[in-house]
C-alpha cells in the first residue's frame, strides 16, 4: 500500500488528490481509492502557496514515511490468527437445519441476542480451542472467522438457559439427525461418568459420592446413550452422590416417551450397570439386553464352569495364527432378585431365559496378573510395615486381620485370595437375553462399548470438559450440553461422513490445527500437512492444502456443503 499525488487538468485548471493504492482480492491485483480531495493548483497559489505541488508532496512523503513505520515497527491490537477447523461442524449443522429450530426458541423468548449465534459458535469455540467460558470469550471466538455479536454476559445468560432445558436441545438434534442420517435404535450402548470439581464445599448438584478418578471433590454424573452406529442420542446430568443403575432406565424411558420409539432394542452395556432391576426393565419394555458379569460374583458352581477345561472351547485367531481370544456359551434359565416395591424395598425371585458366553483374552490375562502383582506387592510391603487396617485401603482383599490381644489387628496375606484372582483373570461373562444371537456377534456387539468410552475421552480430554469454571447448575448442564453437541457432531464427521475412515484422533487434530493468519492482502496457511488434510482436500475439492487462502477462497470453505 502507497501514496501517492494526482494531478487532473480540467477546463485550464489542474486539480490535486491524494490517492492511496492497495491490493484487491477482487481484481487479484492494485487498485486506487481517493485519500483526500484538495483544491485546484491556482487555488492555493491564491490563498499564498507559491508552489502547491511541492508542498502537498512533502505530505504525502510524510504519510508514505508514518505507514513504513506502521508496518515494520508496529503490531496490530487484534491477533492475526484465523481458526478455520470448525468449517466442517458448521455445514453439518446447515445440513441437519439446526438453526431453523432453534430461532423458534429465540422468537418465543425474545432474547436481545442470536440463541442460534451463541449455541453454533461456543460448539465451535469448544471443538477448536477448549478453556473457560472467559478465555473463550475473549481469546477463542474473535479468532473465528466469523464474529459475535453478544457479550460475556449474554453467553452466561444463554448458556444458563440451553443448560436448564438441554434436552430440549438434545431433542432438536436428534429430531434433525433422524431425517438426516438416521438413527438405529435396535441397539443401544449405555454408559455413565463423571466429573469433579475443585471445590470445598458440596451444593444440591455436585455431590461427593464414587468419582472414576477416585478423587474426594464433589462431582456430577453423566449418562450416555448410543444408537447402534455409535452415534450419541441421548444424555442425562444427575447429581453425584445418586447411583447410576437406575439412571439408564430414566435415558432410555425419555427417548421412548420423546420418539415414540416401540421397536425392540438391546440394551448394552458394561458390569458397572448390570443389575437385576435394569434387566427386569428391559424384559418388561419387550426389549433385550446384553451385559458383562464379574466371573468373581459368581456362585461357586458357575465359577467351575469357568475355569474347567473342557472341548467345548471355540478359538478366535488372528492372521499370523496368533490366539485372540476363545469362547463357550450355555443358555438356560438364571434366577434375578428383582425389586418389586421401591417404597418398601420388598424384593422378588425372577427366572430369565438367557445366553451366557465365556469368553477368555490372553492379552487380557497377562494384563490383570501383572496388576494383581502389584497390588499384592503393595499389599506385603504394608504388612510388614505393621500399617493400619485403614491403611490399607482396597488392598484389604489380599489380607487377612487377626485381632491379637489388647484389640490390635495383625493384617496377614491371603495367598488364597490372590491366588483365585490370578486363576480368574482373562476371563470375561457376557449375558444377553438374545438366545439367537451367535457368539462372535455377542462378543463384537459388547466390544463396540469402547466407542462410548472413547465418547467420554474426548470429551474429558479432547474437549477439556473439566475442570468446569462455572458455578449455577443451570449453566453447568449448558456446558455440557456444549460438549455433547460437540462429541455428536464429530462422530457424525468421523462415521457418517468419512465412513470410519479416519481416527478421532487425526480428525481432532485437523480441527485444532486448521489456522490460518492474516497478512496484507492475503490469508497464509499455517496448518500441519497430514493424511486426513490431502484425502479432505480431493474429496471437498477445497483448497485446504494451499499456502496462500484468498478471501473468496475462505467464503468457498465457510459455504461447504455436506
Amino acid at each position: 500500500m502507497a501514496y501517492f499525488l494526482k494531478q487532473s487538468h480540467l477546463k485550464g485548471r489542474t486539480y490535486l488528490s491524494i490517492v492511496e493504492s492497495f491490493y484487491s482480492p477482487e481484481k487479484h491485483g492494485s487498485a486506487h481509492r481517493t485519500y483526500k480531495s484538495l483544491a485546484s493548483v491556482e487555488t492555493w497559489k491564491k490563498k499564498g502557496i507559491d508552489d502547491p505541488v511541492a508542498h502537498f508532496q512533502k505530505e504525502v512523503d510524510e504519510l508514505n514515511a508514518a505507514h513504513k513505520i506502521k508496518k515494520e515497527l508496529q503490531i496490530s491490537d487484534e491477533s492475526p490468527e484465523v481458526y478455520l477447523g470448525y468449517f466442517p461442524y458448521a455445514s453439518l449443522l446447515k445440513c441437519m437445519d439446526i438453526k431453523k429450530y432453534v430461532d423458534y426458541l429465540n422468537n418465543s423468548n425474545s432474547f436481545t441476542f442470536d440463541l442460534y449465534e451463541l449455541l453454533s459458535t461456543l460448539i465451535f469455540a469448544r471443538l477448536v480451542n477448549p478453556c473457560s467460558k472467559r478465555k473463550t470469550f475473549h481469546e477463542v471466538l474473535p479468532k473465528l472467522h466469523q464474529s459475535v455479536h453478544y457479550s460475556y454476559d449474554q453467553l452466561l445468560s444463554g448458556l444458563g438457559y440451553i443448560g436448564n432445558d438441554y434436552g430440549k436441545f438434545i431433542e432438536i438434534f436428534n429430531e434433525q439427525l433422524d431425517m438426516v442420517y438416521k438413527k438405529e435404535t435396535d441397539k443401544t450402548y449405555f454408559d455413565c461418568t463423571n466429573f469433579y470439581f475443585e471445590i470445598d464445599k458440596q451444593d444440591d448438584f455436585r455431590r461427593k459420592g464414587p468419582s472414576k478418578e477416585s478423587r474426594k471433590d464433589p462431582i456430577v454424573g453423566m449418562g450416555l446413550l448410543l444408537d447402534a452406529n455409535q452415534i450419541p442420542i441421548g444424555m442425562k446430568m444427575f447429581p453425584g452422590n445418586q447411583s447410576e443403575k437406575p439412571i439408564m432406565r430414566d435415558v432410555v424411558n425419555d427417548l421412548r416417551n420423546t420418539y415414540q420409539i416401540n421397536g425392540r432394542t438391546i440394551h448394552v452395556a458394561d458390569k458397572g450397570l448390570n443389575c437385576a432391576d435394569n434387566i427386569a426393565f428391559a424384559k418388561e419394555n419387550g426389549d433385550g439386553y446384553l451385559f458383562s458379569k464379574s466371573v468373581k460374583m459368581l456362585p461357586e458352581t458357575e465359577q467351575t464352569w469357568v475355569t474347567m477345561d473342557s472341548d467345548d472351547w471355540e478359538e478366535v485367531r488372528d492372521k499370523e495364527g496368533h490366539l485372540v481370544y476363545k469362547y463357550k456359551s450355555c443358555i438356560d434359565q438364571f434366577p434375578y432378585n428383582i425389586t418389586i416395591d421401591e417404597n418398601t424395598g420388598k424384593k422378588k425371585i425372577l427366572m430369565f431365559k438367557e445366553k451366557r458366553v465365556l469368553t477368555y483374552n490372553p492379552k487380557l490375562a497377562a494384563k490383570k496378573k501383572y496388576e494383581i502383582e502389584k497390588q499384592a506387592e503393595k499389599a506385603r510391603e504394608l504388612c510388614y510395615s505393621q500399617a493400619k487396617r485403614s491403611e490399607f485401603g482396597d488392598l484389604g482383599k489380599y489380607v487377612d486381620f487377626i485381632n491379637e490381644k489388647g484389640g490390635k489387628a495383625k493384617a496377614k496375606i491371603n495367598q488364597e485370595a490372590i491366588d483365585k484372582e490370578r486363576k480368574l483373570a482373562g476371563y470375561n461373562l457376557l449375558v444377553t437375553s438374545e438366545t439367537k444371537m451367535s457368539e462372535r456377534e455377542i462378543y463384537e456387539t459388547y466390544h463396540n462399548l469402547w466407542r462410548i468410552e472413547e465418547s467420554f475421552k474426548i470429551m474429558k480430554s479432547d474437549l477439556d470438559a473439566r475442570p468446569v469454571f462455572l458455578q449455577k447448575e443451570s449453566t453447568i448442564k449448558g456446558h455440557f450440553l456444549i460438549c455433547y453437541l460437540s462429541v455428536l457432531l464429530e462422530r457424525l464427521l468421523q462415521f457418517k461422513v468419512f465412513n470410519k475412515e479416519f481416527s478421532t484422533y487425526e480428525i481432532m487434530k485437523f480441527t485444532r490445527e486448521f489456522r490460518l493468519v492474516k497478512g496484507e492482502s492475503k490469508y497464509i496457511n499455517i496448518t500441519t500437512s497430514s493424511r486426513f488434510i490431502k484425502e479432505f482436500a480431493k474429496l471437498s475439492k477445497l483448497p485446504l492444502t494451499n499456502y496462500y487462502l484468498t478471501e473468496r477462497q475462505i467464503k468457498q470453505i465457510l459455504n461447504y456443503k455436506i
